[in-house]
């Protein structure tokens, strides 16, 4: 972004010291970590509850920077080119709206319990063979991330993609607001944040507040598996734009679009649907439940007139955030499906499906670790986890963590008692499956990030497995 500080003092709604001095000066770009001050750009210094920017304005405009904004309920402003506002926190959001506006780039919004990073990492490699696109990068989905991701796009992008997170209500309300959406998408609604919301329809209202800041005649699409999301949509207070469009993806045939074929290939799946006829799409990804997320991917590239080849030739190129069930191999030849970034009840099920259905291995093991932030339903939930392990699926299941002794206690009852194994030390985990471990195995590793599973992915990569013997 390239603006002359008068330019970025209206579009803010603050006030310029010394216009005659500054109003002319051109910045590129923003920042907010004084850490890392950028030259030429606008520091915007953000008030938390353990840090204040305000203490390192001074400091980033003496290393170069174009100018920086000041909150005015924080006294008198150092010297130099300072734009003073109520609040940096929603002059920061205001600038990110106006640019949008200014740029008149298509906004994709996506949101949805599990599942929105993958899809948005979809939309971008499909929307990609056919515009410029530009993509929130790794997490920056939230009240400060979100606008960051718009103020760091270049002028010529033609559509940008913004993930929208939430730990609460209106949170993404005020996201959709900002962003103005052409095309909303809600990937699902499954069990993250019960702790701050307390129930399903609470998180699938929050969801649906994505809608909220839809264009007039904007599309909104929608996992049509959920029950949940059509009937909040119904709702009188759900905010919704004059002439919606919906559009419903998912596994059943009553959804707009949905697999009429899926068959498992290496290291993906190839599917049909029924809006592609005949022709089939290979995706990259393993798991029914990212055909699901590229249902509505595909939905969303549909929309902006992107061709069938188009589609199946950014399918081909699909590179995902990290952390996100990446396959990698061991030093012995062991292979890893690190799927360590998040989980919840929704997504630890279908990772295990992924696992289920792999073909071609000695034996498949999960490692399973805690789901946090499930609320006062969270031992049920674990437990829930534990039964609907099964034989079937996997061959032996590893826990590690005070929360999933409670999927042990439940795989016990499906699984024989020498394949379930529960830990509380992460290296002695690691050793044992060292000592189990052969390298036709295949291993899942599933848990919220906290639990910090790719240690053991990371040790299983370069140590030497024992066991050698069929």
């Amino acid at each position: 972004m390239k603006r002359t500080l008068a330019q970025l003092a209206e579009m803010c709604g603050g006030t310029l010291s010394d216009v005659a001095a500054h109003g002319n000066v051109m910045v590129e770009g923003v920042f907010t970590d004084s850490r890392k001050p950028l030259e030429g750009s606008l520091f915007i210094p953000l008030v938390g509850e353990r840090f204040d920017g305000h203490e390192f304005v001074q400091a980033c405009l003496e290393k170069g920077a174009a100018g920086a904004i000041w909150q005015k309920d924080h006294g008198i402003p150092p010297q130099g080119a300072v734009i003073v506002v109520d609040d940096t926190l929603v002059a920061l959001q205001a600038l990110a709206s106006a640019y949008l506006t200014e740029n008149k780039a298509a906004v994709v919004g996506i949101t949805g319990s599990n599942g929105k990073t993958t899809t948005k990492d979809i939309v971008d490699a499909i929307l990609s063979t056919t515009f410029k696109v530009h993509k929130t990068q790794g997490n920056f989905n939230n009240h400060i991330g979100l606008p960051l991701t718009v103020l760091s796009m270049d002028p010529d992008t033609e559509i940008i993609i913004l993930e929208m997170g939430m730990s609460g209500r209106g949170e993404i309300n005020d996201l959709s607001v900002i962003a103005q959406p052409d095309v909303a998408v809600i990937t699902n609604i499954g069990e993250s944040h019960l702790l701050q919301l307390g129930s399903r329809l609470e998180i699938a209202r929050a969801k649906a507040e994505i809608a909220a800041g839809l264009k007039p005649g904007g599309l909104l699409i929608y996992n049509g598996d959920e029950p949940l999301i059509a009937q909040v949509l119904e709702e009188p207070v759900t905010k919704q734009p004059d002439g919606l469009q919906r559009f419903t993806f998912g596994l059943q045939t009553d959804n707009d679009d949905y697999p009429t074929g899926l068959m498992n290939a290496q290291n993906g799946v190839v599917f049909t649907t029924k809006q592609s006829g005949e022709h089939a799409f290979t995706l990259p990804l393993l798991g029914t439940h990212n055909v699901v997320n590229c249902l509505a991917a595909l939905a969303v590239a549909r929309h902006f007139k992107v061709t069938t080849e188009q589609i199946a030739a950014g399918l081909s190129r699909l590179k995902l955030t990290g952390m996100r069930i990446e396959v990698t191999q061991g030093v012995s030849g062991l292979t890893l499906l690190n799927d360590a970034y998040n989980a919840s009840p929704t997504s630890m099920k279908a990772a295990i499906d992924v696992l289920e259905g792999l073909k071609g291995y000695r034996m498949k093991v999960a490692v399973l670790g805690d789901m946090l932030e499930l609320g006062p339903q969270e031992q049920d939930l674990h437990y829930g986890i534990g039964e609907y392990i099964t034989s079937a699926k996997m061959d032996m299941v590893l826990v590690y963590g005070p929360l999933s002794a409670k999927i042990a206690e439940g795989a016990s009852k499906h699984m024989p008692t020498e394949a379930v194994h529960a830990f509380i030390d992460k290296e002695e985990m690691t050793r044992y499956l060292l000592e189990k471990l052969h390298p036709r195995d295949v291993v899942l590793f599933k848990a919220s990030r906290g639990m910090k599973l790719e240690d053991v992915v990371e040790a299983l990569q370069i140590a030497p497995l024992q066991n050698r013997v069929d």
